[in-house]
């Protein structure tokens, strides 16, 4: 896949979003295009290099209806994921990544006497920020506007006493290399994810490890197979702070009626990580 920056991402996004959400109206290329002032062609091409599906054909994959009709396959798909495990390239999340909380005296030291290395990376989605310490990957954030927090800004307020470099250590490039699709990146070491959270936030960021690429789950699904049905609303709070974009795949996750929903870094974000696993596996 080919990566782009924020800004030529943000481009792409606004294309998306618009036929998403007038997918109804079934409209036009050319209708599509006029959208961000790009001819039809222009629009096409940019589309088949950064993804090799057209515009059309890329939403299909996240239409109401067809997300509606892969929330009706799932429970037996979840059930099997969370207690016995799947194989296969689907699952590159759970095998890739290990994930542990930090320590009750690691939480309350703020980050004292700890280094925090960070960079910047390029993906098809735009850029991503990454951070982590010796221990492992403490945040993956996609950049947003100019508007928006900083992401080392809002990783500066949860550990007010780490030192924080400009560094990119070998975890990071492995990251920015799989959400690129390249899926020859070794897996002989997993990436240890360290994380600030609540017992029930990391129970709920362990079970989104289960669900493989091309799948979609409700927050509903989520909660039954967590052996917890009555704490939606719970487990809907918990993927809202997930701090790991992409590796803990909270993007799978949409609403029963099959509407996408939100997400922390733009719902046309969350359509276009979509879209493209769900194009990819198909």
């Amino acid at each position: 896949m080919k990566t782009l920056s924020t800004a030529q991402f943000t481009v792409i996004a606004e294309v998306i979003a618009y036929l998403y959400s007038h997918a109804s109206q079934q409209p036009s290329l050319e209708e599509a295009a006029a959208q961000v002032g790009w001819s039809s062609s222009y629009l096409q091409r940019q589309f088949q290099a950064w993804v090799g599906i057209s515009p059309k054909k890329f939403i299909q994959y996240i239409s109401v209806q067809h997300a509606k009709a892969l929330l009706s396959q799932q429970h037996s798909v979840l059930e099997t994921a969370l207690e016995t495990g799947l194989s296969g390239t689907g699952r590159l999340h759970d095998l890739f990544v290990h994930l542990e909380g930090v320590s009750p005296g690691e939480f309350k030291q703020l980050g004292h006497n700890i280094k925090i290395d960070y960079s910047y990376e390029a993906t098809p989605f735009g850029d991503i920020f990454i951070a982590s310490s010796a221990r492992g990957v403490c945040s993956v954030q996609f950049v947003l506007n100019e508007q928006s927090a900083c992401p080392l800004t809002t990783l500066a307020q949860q550990y007010p006493y780490a030192r924080f470099q400009a560094h990119s250590r070998h975890w990071h490039t492995q990251i920015a290399q799989w959400i690129c699709g390249d899926l020859s990146v070794s897996l002989s070491q997993k990436i240890p994810l360290r994380l600030r959270g609540t017992p029930f936030q990391l129970k709920v960021w362990e079970a989104l490890l289960k669900i493989p690429a091309g799948q979609l789950y409700s927050y509903q699904q989520v909660a039954e197979h967590m052996g917890q049905p009555s704490a939606v609303r719970a487990v809907a709070s918990a993927i809202a702070k997930n701090p790991i974009a992409y590796l803990i795949p909270c993007h799978r996750v949409i609403r029963a009626s099959g509407v996408v929903g939100e997400y922390h870094w733009h719902t046309s974000r969350k359509l276009a990580l979509l879209s493209t696993e769900l194009a990819m596996v198909r």
